[in-house]
């Protein structure tokens, strides 16, 4: 069975070692139908993309750059912004140091064999290509993107994907949907558990980090954890994206609710740190974020 895996996943595994890409691996991978991986060196006046193979000279024609490009569905610009990069490809044929290659029928394999057996539910690897405000678009296989809309990201209000993912980064997330085209839309939040799961790290009488999300009002909401925000009275002078240390007054989880006193807010350097998964593997039908003892119940249905 292939492998289809974000670009960037099998340039430092063996088999793609690209000091190891000679002529009689490269004729078994074609053989074997096996996926490749390696650094796109130039993007030439005809918008070839040259790759480097080692002693031999890789060429991904400019048709066979991706899909799409064959019939305009697809810009140039798509092949001019691989250069530098990884790019997965099948190999196709050899004309004396020459081998010819196509990330393209890469990509309709990964479609036919991988992406269409994907179903609402599934969660699978993806990496962050591009950051917009309204979400993350993500490499979900040689190089085939998927969005991932800033609503998804996690449960606490963020107004942009880079307060909480960067580009180039490996997350998992689950598929949302898949519409008539093929498009994916991913979802993120339902792996980084429920409001029980975050709220059981912490105590009250505990003075933890926290980043002010929503000023109100009425009081401060200040995210905990990507899952659990509590609220804070209002405090003159305290902005969105202030790095803060609250106290945990109280827990409720009957009102899906934890009371805060805000001790400090301050700007500073916002700290990143790798997503915590309470579910990374596998597939889920449902999610329940509400406690059990919650009257409101706030789940997803895939």
């Amino acid at each position: 069975m292939r492998m289809f895996v974000p670009e960037g996943a099998l340039l430092n595994t063996p088999e793609n070692n690209e000091s190891l890409m000679s002529e009689s691996n490269l004729r078994r991978a074609r053989e074997d139908g096996r996926v490749l991986e390696s650094r796109a060196l130039l993007c030439d006046n005809a918008h070839n993309l040259h790759v480097r193979l080692g002693n031999m000279r890789g060429v991904i024609p400019r048709r066979e750059g991706a899909i799409g490009i064959d019939t305009g569905a697809t810009r140039d610009v798509a092949l001019l912004t691989r250069v530098n990069k990884p790019v997965q490809f099948l190999v196709e044929k050899f004309c004396g140091d020459t081998v010819y290659l196509s990330r393209r029928a890469a990509q309709s394999a990964c479609c036919k064999e991988y992406l269409r057996t994907l179903r609402p539910g599934d969660i699978i690897s993806a990496t962050v290509t591009h950051l917009e405000p309204f979400g993350a678009f993500c490499d979900v296989g040689t190089g085939i993107s998927a969005l991932l809309p800033v609503s998804c990201l996690c449960v606490s209000r963020i107004a942009h994907p880079a307060a909480r993912i960067a580009v180039g980064q490996s997350i998992r997330a689950a598929v949302k949907s898949i519409d008539g085209c093929g498009r994916i839309t991913l979802t993120m939040k339902e792996l980084l558990g429920s409001w029980e799961e975050n709220a059981a790290l912490f105590n009250p009488g505990d003075t933890v980090p926290g980043v002010v999300r929503t000023v109100e009002p009425y009081g401060i909401f200040v995210e905990l954890t990507p899952n659990l925000s509590g609220l804070a009275e209002y405090v003159p002078g305290v902005r969105v994206g202030m790095q803060a240390s609250v106290f945990v007054k109280s827990i409720l989880p009957d009102k899906m609710k934890i009371k805060l006193v805000l001790v400090d807010a301050f700007y500073g350097d916002a700290v990143y740190s790798e997503p915590k998964y309470f579910l990374s593997s596998g597939r889920i039908d449902s999610w329940i974020y509400s406690p059990k003892e919650c009257v409101k119940i706030v789940q997803t249905v895939f």
